[in-house]
């Protein structure tokens, strides 16, 4: 199989080494961060991204920090972890690792070297488990795949948004390791378009057929009987099913559901939030309206996620294999 594309990684002195992904695809360009501030701002800017990748990232910047500080405690470890888990508001990834570094933060005493070293072990526990995640979501999702078949994804879901194999994309690599002879349409993305420079670099990469369109073009696509099943990954699940993904999820769900294709959601355990019975609950970022180009005096509305429905969702792929109707019995099968 293609090996994933490094994304991040631990720099010689300690600070977090990010692939800054909106210079991609045209020039790969790594950060160097050690200070929340910075990881904060390169989570908002997107130079980060990912559900899985930013908590990640979140993680081991708080332990970089915490070294670079020289002189951190506990409490300042918890004004830094509520800073890092408020940078975005719907992936709940985020919250999963920062509640994890909070725990390893209060089993440390005080001292700066004990919680600096406590820190890093835990952030590269995350990562390593991240990545183990979707290698054994990548498997389960393979199955779905038949030979020759074309997925249809939206949005950025390999390396580039886990720190490992991926979610959605993760399924699509191993079934094109597996000589399914299987392509991938992918939708632009917009405003961001993260489809056309982030996926289609991610797939170019692996070898993998691929074509770009517009969102616009997913319906007549599907008419024309050119996508088999569609896979997009998610940000949050709630406890029903229900899934928040890049605005435009939900609208591929609806046209699948009208095709009679199947649409399938992957995402590691650390995207599931009991907390929630339903998407209702889910929170939605909104995004800078200079994003959208609009005329002069107009005024731009720009949600980054929306929330697919339960009902519309044929089965989740996770790390603990294939969740199928009814979602919520699953779910809290795998999360036990």
């Amino acid at each position: 199989m293609t090996a994933a594309p490094e994304v991040i990684g631990w720099a010689p002195g300690g600070a977090v080494r990010l692939l800054d992904q909106t210079r991609l695809p045209a020039e790969e360009v790594w950060l160097e961060i050690d200070t929340v501030p910075e990881m904060v701002e390169a989570i908002q800017s997107l130079r980060v991204r990912g559900a899985p990748l930013i908590g990640v990232a979140a993680a081991m910047g708080l332990a970089a920090a915490t070294v670079a500080r020289g002189n951190a405690s506990r409490v300042w470890v918890e004004q830094a972890a509520a800073e890092l888990e408020a940078a975005r508001p719907t992936a709940v990834d985020l919250s999963w690792a920062v509640a994890r570094m909070r725990d390893a933060a209060a089993a440390t005493g005080d001292d700066s070297e004990q919680l600096a070293r406590a820190l890093r072990e835990e952030a590269q526990r995350v990562w390593d488990d991240e990545r183990a995640m979707s290698e054994a979501l990548g498997a389960a999702g393979a199955e779905l795949i038949p030979d020759g078949a074309t997925v249809l994804t939206h949005c950025n879901t390999g390396a580039l948004a886990t720190g490992g194999l991926g979610t959605a994309l993760a399924a699509v690599l191993v079934a094109h390791s597996q000589g399914k002879g299987i392509s991938v349409i992918a939708t632009e993305t917009r405003p961001l378009r993260q489809g056309a420079r982030l996926t289609a670099w991610e797939l170019s990469r692996a070898g993998v057929p691929a074509q770009v369109i517009v969102d616009s073009a997913a319906g007549a696509m599907m008419a024309a009987g050119e996508v088999d099943l569609v896979i997009t990954g998610a940000d949050r699940i709630a406890a029903n099913g229900d899934a928040a993904n890049k605005i435009g999820t939900y609208g591929l769900a609806v046209l699948a559901r009208a095709h009679d294709i199947p649409f399938y959601i992957a995402a590691p355990r650390s995207t599931f939030d009991a907390t929630l019975q339903s998407g209702d609950a889910i929170p939605i970022e909104q995004r800078d309206p200079a994003e959208i180009a609009a005329a002069p005096g107009a005024d731009a509305l720009n949600p980054a996620f929306d929330v697919t429905p339960a009902g519309l969702i044929a089965a989740l792929i996770t790390d603990r294999g294939v969740i199928y109707p009814p979602l919520d019995a699953g779910i809290r099968r795998i999360l036990e």
